[in-house]
């Protein structure tokens, strides 16, 4: 193995916080909810209208995003913003847009 890969391999709680992120993503409806979010900020009224299901399921879906430190919130008087938290996981939904969501990055 090459010394990169040692590397990786040493950085056990990046690789935590890697399988964290990726369960967390591995729902059709996160992964949507991801889509709609991008590079951007996005509030729930905005994630229920692209998304195209009940707040309340939605609410329950960001809560496990924002659980495993996917999202980070943001209030802005009685509305709450969603933005992906971690530039990793970005360039990961970046790319997931891109390749699952038909989205140009």
């Amino acid at each position: 193995m090459d010394a990169p890969s040692f590397s990786l391999i040493d950085k056990q709680e990046h690789i935590e916080m890697a399988a964290r992120a990726l369960k967390a993503i591995a729902h059709p409806l996160r992964l949507k909810i991801l889509c709609v979010v991008g590079d951007q900020e996005a509030c729930v009224q905005d994630i229920v209208e692209a998304v195209g299901t009940s707040q309340s399921n939605i609410s329950q879906h960001l809560a496990i995003l924002r659980e495993k430190g996917v999202l980070l919130t943001r209030k802005d008087a009685n509305r709450v913003f969603y933005r992906v938290g971690d530039q990793r996981t970005l360039q990961l939904v970046g790319m997931m847009r891109e390749v699952f969501c038909g989205v140009e990055n």
